[in-house]
């Protein structure tokens, strides 16, 4: 397992890069709000299906959620990529003993209210088409061992065309309760709930 080595300032420096990125090769960057709980630290989980997923948590996190901004990734994608364990990236290998140390790690990030934690439920890229959502058990191992408060919100990021030669993405958040109210299967139950309902809102989105 890959701790991170997040450096506050390569973060600092690094997101007008990811902004300027996103205004660059996107169209529009837009999400829905809702109500952020404070004094809580944030467990953010989202579809998987792009290598702009990270870019756009990390944007969200700098303008909307405030919150410093760690994210779990694959340990090969990691290696590969280290620069992104100096803004907050550390690693899992699902096929590791160490998996169980990489869901703790996770847990001890969310026990600061300071923390935000990005995790991708699905383990895994999978179509944005994609009806279901699959979350794995992993998700509630971190929930159960967090010490202290935390929101879990989860959102669904669809991109469209439109009339533009770029994309625009949007983001479709929806709040998904605490840890101290956390039940796996209604949280599932949630957020496929939320992620259908996505999938039809985004077919008359504003654009």
């Amino acid at each position: 397992m890959i701790p991170h080595r997040r450096k506050g300032l390569v973060h600092k420096l690094f997101m007008p890069y990811v902004g300027y990125r996103l205004r660059k090769d996107f169209n529009k960057f837009e999400y829905n709000k809702i109500d952020i709980l404070p004094d809580h630290s944030i467990l953010l989980l989202c579809n998987h299906f792009s290598w702009w997923d990270g870019f756009w948590a990390g944007q969200l996190t700098h303008i909307y959620l405030d919150r410093k901004f760690y994210i779990m990734m694959q340990e090969d994608h990691l290696q590969q990529r280290m620069f992104f364990n100096l803004v907050g990236g550390f690693s899992i290998n699902r096929q590791s003993k160490e998996v169980v140390q990489s869901l703790q790690y996770a847990a001890d990030l969310l026990s600061d209210p300071e923390n935000l934690v990005t995790v991708f439920p699905q383990g895994a890229l999978v179509s944005n088409h994609a009806t279901e959502i699959d979350i794995e058990r992993g998700i509630a191992y971190i929930v159960k061992k967090i010490k202290g408060k935390c929101q879990i919100i989860y959102y669904s990021a669809l991109i469209d065309y439109f009339e533009s030669l770029k994309p625009s993405v949007y983001l479709h958040l929806t709040h998904c309760g605490t840890n101290y109210d956390f039940d796996y299967d209604k949280l599932k139950q949630h957020i496929n709930a939320h992620h259908k309902q996505a999938l039809i809102d985004q077919v008359n989105v504003d654009h």
